[in-house]
C-alpha cells in the first residue's frame, strides 16, 4: 500500500493507537515492536475491540480484510506523519535541549494558544514514537504546532526533523545530560545542534538565548534569529531571586513590566523569556502573553511548589542531570529560610563521567548549610560522604515520614528512574 492510500484511510479514521488495551472503536492500530513487546501479536485483539484497521509487519495466523501489511510499522507511522505534516503551511516550532524543554514547550503553547489554534506534544511524547503521533494529532484547523524533541544520542534530532520539517526552532541549552549516549559534552552540542542544521539548510528561524555563547557559535550561518536574554537581546528580562516563585522583570522588547509565575527557580527564566519572544514574534498581544504565563500552573513533578504540614516542598523530580541538579541546589540555597532539607536521587545515563559528576554534586552540597541531606541511589551509593544514604525512594519516604518536619523547606529532585516523587506519597 502506498503512503497516499494509507493517508486516505487515516483521513477517515484520524485517531491512532499503539496500545490495544487503550483502543477505541474506529481507531487505527499500529502494531509497534520493542525489546519487550510485539504489537503484531495483538492485532486480532485490536480488530475485535473495534479498530478500523491494524497495520502489521509480521505474518499473523488469521485473515481479515482490515489488516494492512507493511515492511516496518514504525517507519510507516513516521512516513504517514511526514505526509500529514506536508499538508500544512503553518509554523511548526521544534524544541529540544538538555534541560527545560518540556516547561518551555508548555509555556510557548500557553502563549500561542491564547491567540491561535495551537497543537502540541502531550506529556513527554517526545521520541521516535511520540513525535509522529503528535504530528498526526494536529487537526486541519491548526494555525500553529509546537513539537518537543527529546534525544539521548547523535543523529536522533536529525531523524525527527526529516518528518517534523520544523520551520522554527529552540534549543533551550546544552548541558550535561545523556552524556553516555551522546559521547560527552561536545557530543551533546552536536546532537542538539542537528535542529540548527536543519533550520540552517531550510531557511528556518531560531529563537536563541543570547547569554549562552555556545548557542551563538552553534547558530552561525542561520539568517533569521530572534534573541532573548538578560542583556543585549531582542527581548530582555531578569529574575527577581528574592521570592519562592519566579518573578521576571521585563526590560526590553515588550510593554510587559513584570511577570509573576507559578514556577520555582530562577533557572526557569530562559523558559519564560523564550515564551515571551515567541509570542512577540507571532504578534500575540502583550496582555495575553502576560496572562498566559501568569496562569500556567506546573504539574508532573516539574518545578512545583507544594505546601504540606507547614512545610514548603519544591518537587522537581521529573528528571535530573548535573546541570539541572546544580541549578536546583544553588537556587534552593539562595531561597529565604533556615531549615532546608535536600532529598536528591541519583543521575542516570552519565556513562564514564557518572562518578565524577556525582562527586561534584556532593562537593557542591558541602558548600552550604542544610538541616538534613538525603542522597538516594545511583552513584551516590558509591561515593563516601557524610550524608544520609538510601538505595530507593521508598526507603527515603519511610525516613521522611518519621521526621515530622515543621516550617521547613524541602527540595526533592532526581532522575526519572529514581521516582523521587514517591518520597512525598
Amino acid at each position: 500500500m502506498q503512503i497516499q492510500d494509507l493517508y486516505r484511510i487515516y483521513s477517515e479514521h484520524p485517531s491512532i493507537q499503539t496500545d490495544s488495551r487503550k483502543l477505541q472503536s474506529g481507531d487505527l492500530f499500529f502494531a509497534l515492536k520493542g525489546p519487550n513487546f510485539n504489537g503484531n501479536q495483538f492485532a486480532k485483539q485490536a480488530l475485535a475491540a473495534g479498530a478500523a484497521y491494524a497495520v502489521i509487519d509480521e505474518p499473523v495466523d488469521f485473515f481479515d480484510d482490515r489488516l494492512i501489511e507493511t515492511t516496518d510499522v514504525l517507519y510507516t507511522l513516521q512516513q504517514l506523519a511526514k505526509y500529514h505534516r506536508q499538508q500544512f503551511n503553518i509554523p511548526f516550532i521544534a524544541i529540544t535541549g538538555s534541560n527545560g524543554k518540556t516547561t518551555t514547550k508548555e509555556l510557548v503553547h500557553e502563549v500561542l494558544k491564547s491567540t491561535y489554534i495551537t497543537y502540541t506534544t502531550k506529556g513527554n511524547l517526545n521520541n521516535h514514537i511520540g513525535i509522529p503521533l503528535t504530528i498526526l494529532s494536529v487537526k486541519k484547523d491548526a494555525a500553529m504546532a509546537v513539537i518537543e524533541m527529546g534525544a539521548n544520542h547523535q543523529k536522533e534530532i536529525e531523524s525527527y526533523c526529516t518528518y517534523t520539517l520544523p520551520t522554527h526552532g529552540i534549543i533551550t541549552n546544552c548541558g550535561k545530560a545523556h552524556l553516555e549516549g551522546f559521547g560527552g559534552a561536545e557530543g551533546v552540542r552536536k546532537g542538539k545542534g542537528e535542529l540548527y542544521d536543519f533550520l540552517r539548510a531550510n531557511n528556518g528561524t531560531v529563537f536563541l538565548m543570547k547569554d549562552y555563547d555556545y548557542l551563538l557559535e552553534m547558530s552561525k550561518g542561520i539568517a533569521a534569529i530572534k534573541t532573548y536574554g538578560t542583556t543585549d537581546a531582542d527581548i530582555v528580562g531578569v529574575a527577581d531571586k528574592t521570592g519562592e516563585l519566579l518573578e521576571v522583570t521585563m526590560l526590553k522588547g515588550t510593554t510587559i513590566e513584570r511577570i509573576k509565575t507559578h514556577l520555582v527557580g530562577s533557572y526557569n527564566l530562559p523558559n519564560v523569556l523564550v515564551a515571551v519572544t515567541v509570542g512577540k514574534y507571532f504578534n500575540v498581544p502583550d496582555d495575553k502573553i502576560k496572562t498566559a504565563l501568569e496562569n500556567y500552573i506546573p504539574s508532573n513533578s516539574r518545578s512545583q511548589l507544594i505546601e504540606r504540614d507547614g512545610n514548603k516542598i519544591i518537587l522537581d523530580a521529573y528528571n535530573a542531570n548535573p546541570t539541572s541538579m546544580k541549578a536546583a541546589i544553588e537556587n534552593f540555597a539562595g531561597m529565604q529560610g533556615e531549615d532546608k532539607i535536600l532529598l536528591l536521587g541519583g543521575m542516570m545515563e552519565m556513562g564514564e563521567e557518572s562518578l565524577a559528576e556525582h562527586t561534584g554534586i556532593v562537593k557542591l552540597i558541602e558548600q552550604y548549610q542544610w538541616k538534613k541531606v538525603v542522597l538516594v541511589g545511583g552513584d551516590f551509593d558509591k561515593i563516601k560522604h557524610p550524608y544520609i544514604n538510601f538505595k530507593t525512594s521508598l526507603e527515603a519516604k519511610e525516613w521522611l515520614q518519621q521526621q515530622h518536619f515543621k516550617n521547613s523547606l524541602l527540595l526533592v529532585k532526581g532522575s526519572r528512574s529514581m521516582q523521587m516523587e514517591k518520597v512525598l506519597e
